[in-house]
């Protein structure tokens, strides 16, 4: 089992997120559970390339204070939504005969959602916790309704478990 924290970078983790103060809170305390339990963290950061603000080289790439990754820990980067396109994640959680893959971060609309169908489609078991990623308002739905619908209608029991926080908290130890 791996804890895979999806694009929580500088540019777009902030108070405007859907239950900032909660995704905040939930994020950090499983890193802290995963490294206690030995279970490996792995980050995710997106690379909108060149001259953009979210690429490599820019402060908002880098990944957010408050989830900062130990030097031994794996960050793979993307151009893509997938965490699993042309990154080497998916070699790598291969080779080391992965199969549980607990996925939080942003955004739930975006590289969320495509992750967690890569990884459903790549045969892992997808988990998502509850409260651990979010959105923004965008012009269809507010942030509020996006997170229902992925987490509630579109990825549970079709892609991913879905599943409470302290369940999550639990099934980590």
């Amino acid at each position: 089992m791996v804890l895979l924290v999806v694009d929580t970078q500088k540019l777009i983790t902030n108070s405007k997120l859907y239950k900032f103060e909660l995704f905040k809170y939930q994020v950090k305390k499983l890193i802290c559970k995963a490294r206690s339990n030995n279970i490996e963290v792995v980050f995710i950061r997106h690379d909108d390339g060149v001259g953009n603000d979210l690429s490599k080289g820019k402060e908002g790439f880098e990944i957010y204070e408050e989830f900062q990754p130990f030097n031994d820990e794996m960050v793979f980067d993307k151009g893509v939504n997938s965490a699993f396109k042309n990154t080497g994640l998916l070699e790598y959680l291969r080779k080391k005969k992965e199969n549980t893959i607990i996925v939080v971060g942003l955004q739930t609309d975006y590289c969320m959602d495509a992750t967690i169908k890569a990884g459903f489609e790549h045969g892992f078991r997808m988990i998502v916790p509850a409260n651990t990623n979010s959105t923004f308002d965008n012009s269809f739905m507010s942030a509020k309704q996006t997170y229902k619908y992925y987490n509630e209608f579109i990825w549970n029991k079709r892609y991913a478990e879905c599943i409470s926080f302290d369940k999550a908290l639990e099934f980590i130890k």
